[in-house]
């Protein structure tokens, strides 16, 4: 059974999960290298989760797909277009925003702890 911090730990994660894919689709991606490249940041996604997500990312159209089928097993590669783009940057100014408020708020839990 997951301890409550494990699942607060995953919440918090999964909040963070469409801003790092967003953040890795400047070049085109697929799904893979898109896992790889997260990973090697620090960022565990399974591909269970990242397809879906690509997947409702496209639909909400922000970013645009095509297939490269020249090498023998095709692969589909997702990129970020000039919408998507747009959301993200809003995205990072509200993420600093909100990381500078908690930040704040966590210090100030610090100084009471040490009153």
């Amino acid at each position: 059974m997951m301890s409550l911090v494990e699942s607060f730990t995953t919440e918090l994660r999964r909040g963070t999960l469409t801003l790092a894919v967003l953040s890795q689709l400047g070049t085109p991606q697929y799904g893979y290298s898109l896992v790889q490249r997260l990973e090697k940041a620090g960022v565990t996604i399974e591909q269970s989760t990242l397809y879906p997500l690509l997947r409702r990312l496209e639909k909400q159209k922000l970013l645009t797909s095509s297939w490269d089928t020249t090498e023998s097993r095709p692969r589909k590669y997702y990129v970020m277009n000039e919408y998507g783009i747009e959301i993200y940057e809003q995205l990072t100014k509200e993420w600093k925003k909100m990381t500078l408020e908690l930040a704040s708020l966590l210090e100030g839990d610090e100084h009471h702890e040490s009153d």
